[in-house]
């Protein structure tokens, strides 16, 4: 007679066995699944530089001057699900007089935009009283696993996208990303009735003046896993023309590098590095340990499993 393999054998070589089916689960079923955009982000991004801006009260541009950008990401959980994120957008533009405000509406500048995204691969999903419509790959943040290629990244105030051209690598704070850049020449986004005199046409009591938009340059360095944008450069120029001119006679906002806070930056960073290993750990880490610890344990255990049953009962 020959003896049943022992308890010990089967059971090393069933977790041998389930590690091996659990491993390509993990990077198949579990791992895109965990590659999604959140629902409950509640962010907020600083941006500083020197400009120019329009003085409403001295009726004049004037230069040299700090400008802060506030951008608050909150999400709508109520409207995302499964398949779309929701997210709603306050940004104000604040001169050094209406820091702090009390009332956002006091700033240089106020706009509110809802967002909603594929939560997969960051395409706009349009519905959901989605304001305003908007089209491209990246905005707020880039798509999971970011490629060295480039991104048509959408720009708000130019109301388009603009193509961002992949150039090599940066360390933000010691913490690698992709860096993408690009640049928006003078375009004409709008109109905005005004005193005729400010625009050069004294004799025309009011105006519609043409609204320009460029910029001097985009740069922005994310991070390869998460999307995430651990840094972001701005050069904002929006101006006013005459109708039918070709000079501009009135700049509204200047400022040649509008850039993430330290502490925007250092917040960034953080979540990209805390995001990116999770990712990491079930897309790789974990799965390359259960390959390898169930191989082991599957041979071992196929090993006992022939040894045991081939053995006489009989013998000692």
């Amino acid at each position: 007679m020959r003896r049943s393999a022992s308890p010990l054998s089967l059971v090393l070589l069933g977790l041998g066995v389930f590690l091996l089916v659990l491993a390509p689960m993990l990077v198949w079923y579990v791992t895109p699944r965990a590659a999604v955009n959140p629902v409950d982000i509640d962010v907020t991004a600083v941006y500083r530089g020197q400009g120019s801006y329009f003085d409403v009260e001295a009726t004049e541009t004037v230069h040299d001057r700090p400008v802060t950008v506030t951008q608050r990401v909150r999400g709508d959980v109520g409207d995302s699900d499964g398949d779309r994120a929701v997210w709603d957008v306050v940004t104000t533009v604040d001169t050094q007089k209406s820091l702090p405000a009390a009332d956002p509406h006091d700033a240089l500048d106020f706009s509110t935009a809802r967002w909603v995204t594929d939560r997969r691969t960051n395409r706009p999903a349009h519905c959901c009283r989605e304001q305003p419509y908007h089209e491209g790959e990246a905005y707020l943040k880039f798509p999971f696993d970011v490629q060295k290629r480039p991104y048509r990244w959408w720009d708000s105030q130019l109301g388009s996208t603009v193509t961002l051209a992949y150039r090599g690598t940066e360390r933000i704070r010691g913490y690698r990303g992709y860096v993408f850049t690009g640049t928006v020449p003078p375009t004409r986004i709008g109109t905005r009735q005004v005193p005729g005199a400010l625009v050069g046409r004294p004799g025309a009591a009011q105006v519609f003046a043409e609204e320009w938009y460029s910029n001097h340059g985009i740069k922005l360095v994310v991070d390869q896993a998460t999307g995430r944008v651990l840094y972001a450069r701005l050069g904002p120029r929006q101006t006013l023309r005459a109708p039918g001119a070709t000079k501009d006679a009135v700049v509204l906002l200047d400022v040649r590098r509008l850039s993430h806070t330290p502490d925007t930056q250092r917040f960034a960073v953080d979540k990209a590095k805390a995001d990116g290993a999770r990712l990491r750990a079930v897309g790789r880490t974990v799965p390359i340990a259960a390959t390898a610890a169930g191989f082991v344990l599957a041979v071992v255990g196929g090993v006992l499993v022939v040894r045991g049953r081939g053995r006489p009962a009989d013998e000692r």
